[in-house]
């Protein structure tokens, strides 16, 4: 089975579903919010890339790993960083305000800096990337489906809102599918590198939670602005890695999705973590 026939399914279906939860007013909020919204968007954008680099540099990444692992960095805010917000007594409106607004960003940002990491370590294995086809299926798989979800919500807002709860409960199933079909294909390989790689997205995740949280302290961001912050740069949308990563017309690579893989679940594991510190905390 080719998880790219699954992968892209899913990845339309939670940015339809981010679509659906987002209101053309929420973004707003960067005039009122500027704070917060800076401080997240240069986790996600800045620090994030350059802590991969780093890490993938410090470890000595076989080139396809090192470029899975940047890529992961590069990807917006994952569509359950409002659920993991809401849980930790987030600003669920301002979680909402930067996935939409990393998932648009990136769609300039992700082309950049792949392109400039592929030439620095990837072509002189054989590993290129087509920037055209990049740039055309992150306007198809993203893009397209958050101004149809737009589009419903204010065509038909209550059968819109119904749509959202339900894809809202199926977002997670949906990715541990994706993630349990991935590694029932390329299990060998996982195992075999699943140490270095392991603790690359381990390093990856808990450096990028502490620095966000550093910076939400400095610029005196509200407890429930810091939660979701670090929430937002430490979640990272990784079915659009896998997406990019295995894409015939991309990469074409299972393997340099594995960072991806396991970056999702170490994810979910510090991140529920970190939610329950802050529930038993407050």
């Amino acid at each position: 089975m080719n998880t790219i026939f699954i992968v892209l399914p899913i990845l339309t279906l939670l940015m339809f579903d981010l679509g659906l939860s987002l209101r053309l007013e929420d973004f707003g909020k960067v005039v009122r919010h500027p704070r917060p919204i800076g401080v997240a968007l240069f986790g996600q954008l800045v620090l994030l890339p350059l802590i991969a680099l780093g890490l993938a540099w410090l470890f000595r990444l076989p080139p396809v790993y090192f470029i899975g692992l940047v890529l992961i960095a590069c990807c917006p805010g994952g569509s359950s960083s409002n659920v993991f917000s809401k849980l930790a007594g987030g600003d669920v409106a301002l979680s909402v305000t930067l996935t939409a607004l990393s998932s648009i960003i990136t769609l300039f940002t992700i082309p950049f800096v792949m392109s400039w990491a592929t030439q620095l370590v990837g072509e002189s294995v054989g590993i290129t990337l087509p920037v055209g086809n990049l740039v055309k299926q992150n306007l198809l798989l993203m893009l397209l489906p958050v101004l149809l979800g737009i589009g419903l919500h204010y065509a038909w807002p209550k059968g819109a809102s119904k749509v959202d709860k339900v894809l809202t409960k199926l977002a997670f199933p949906l990715l541990l599918v994706l993630i349990s079909i991935f590694y029932a294909q390329h299990h060998k390989t996982i195992l075999e590198n699943i140490g270095i790689l392991g603790l690359c997205v381990t390093l990856l995740i808990l450096v990028a939670i502490g620095c966000s949280s550093l910076l939400a302290r400095m610029v005196k961001n509200s407890p429930q602005q810091r939660r979701t912050v670090i929430i937002e740069v430490g979640m990272q949308n990784a079915a659009q890695a896998i997406a990019i990563a295995s894409s015939p017309l991309i990469f074409a690579s299972d393997e340099m999705a594995i960072p991806a893989i396991l970056y999702s679940l170490m994810m979910n594991i510090v991140l529920l973590i970190y939610v329950a510190v802050v529930r038993r905390s407050r």
